[in-house]
């Protein structure tokens, strides 16, 4: 008996991708093992933390890093760290008071629900261009006295919101002197990323631990400038200030960077040709005359969005054939012994490899095989 059967909550199959509604993604075994040898000793929070960031920038090719509870966090503290520096009378008055400096400029095409993390020390959003795109014009046409930075939410290869774009926003923030922070929470893979972002000389850069790295699902790690790289750590947790209540433990902090220095370009590949036999086996399996299945990659020249999980394998569902919908075969997976989750639009249900465990894509694909002919033998 697994614990989620001790606990009474199901086990589901993830053909999503790596969603935090989910769970993340699964640790790391290297990972996993160091976070329960790390969990039976103390140690000292603020060198631990130390050690982490010059593991972290090491890596990434920044000039230090820190790690937080989760991108969202890193989001948090890249703010105040902008409003406050590491001055601790400044640091101790968030969020009583209204900064002479708290706006914040981002480009409207980049807006989503974790723009509001950005607002959460006080801070004004201010939003420029419209949700079709923006201007370097846009953006230094809202710089003020009160600009305190300028957001970027990194999308791979889409247009506006990838490294070419970024490159510009970069280069509007240092004739400025106005720091750029980005959130490149999920843009991993590619794991060029990891590095190519921060070069850009961005000033704070924030990605998920708990994702394609697969760390704890509730880290991250903000890299970048080292000043400011100092006011985030002095903000955090075991300090009573905007991070005391994002406490990362020492046990994630440990999870997080042998995950990390495990994320290589080998082991990438190595999963990714994996994911490409998943997809083929998706091929093979489900293709018939009632469901056609095709293999799923963006193409980065037409800025179609290439990060996460790819390839991807696209079931088009013959609905007037089968004489049942894609939106009806999906809720049957989700209703299922594990339940399945995978993307489903129109007649179409997309499946994700990136989170797949072994075995699952032939519970998939049975599944699935099992509906049709139940629906097919009713008719």
């Amino acid at each position: 008996m697994s614990i989620y059967d001790e606990l009474g909550v199901k086990r589901v199959i993830n053909a999503m991708g790596t969603y935090t509604f989910l769970g993340g993604s699964i640790i790391l075994p290297e990972a996993l093992k160091a976070m329960c040898e790390a969990a039976k000793a103390f140690v000292n929070m603020d060198e631990l933390q130390k050690r982490a960031g010059e593991i972290i920038a090491e890596i990434t090719g920044a000039e230090a890093a820190c790690v937080t509870s989760g991108a969202a966090a890193g989001l948090v503290l890249a703010v105040a760290a902008c409003m406050t520096g590491d001055d601790p009378e400044k640091m101790a008055k968030i969020p009583y008071i209204d900064f002479p400096k708290n706006e914040v400029i981002l480009p409207a095409i980049q807006d989503n629900p974790y723009v509001r993390n950005l607002a959460i020390p006080c801070a004004k959003i201010v939003k420029v261009g419209t949700e079709k795109g923006y201007t370097p014009e846009d953006i230094e046409g809202a710089i003020n006295e009160r600009t305190v930075a300028i957001a970027f939410i990194f999308f791979t290869s889409r247009k506006g919101c990838d490294l070419d774009a970024l490159k510009e926003v970069v280069k509007i923030g240092k004739k400025h002197n106005i720091p750029v922070i980005v959130d490149a929470a999920a843009e991993l893979p590619p794991i060029e990323n990891l590095r190519d972002i921060v070069a850009t000389g961005a000033d704070l850069v924030i990605f998920s631990g708990g994702k394609d790295i697969r760390g704890p699902n509730d880290t991250g790690f903000v890299i970048g400038r080292a000043d400011l790289i100092k006011a985030i750590v002095a903000h955090s947790s075991p300090r009573h200030y905007m991070g005391r209540p994002m406490k990362v433990s020492k046990e994630d902090i440990v999870g997080l960077v042998v995950a990390l220095k495990h994320y290589t370009r080998e082991a990438v590949e190595a999963r990714k040709k994996r994911w490409e036999e998943i997809v083929q086996y998706f091929i093979r399996e489900l293709s018939s005359e009632y469901v056609k299945v095709e293999r799923v990659m963006p193409d980065p020249s037409k800025h179609e969005y290439s990060a996460q999980g790819w390839p991807r394998a696209r079931l088009i569902f013959n609905e007037e054939a089968l004489g049942i919908t894609a939106a009806e075969i999906n809720k049957m997976l989700l209703e299922g012994n594990p339940p399945i989750y995978a993307h489903q639009r129109e007649n179409q249900i997309i499946i994700n490899p990136q989170c797949l465990q072994d075995g699952e894509e032939r519970m998939i694909a049975e599944r699935i095989k099992e509906i049709i002919q139940k629906k097919l033998s009713s008719k």
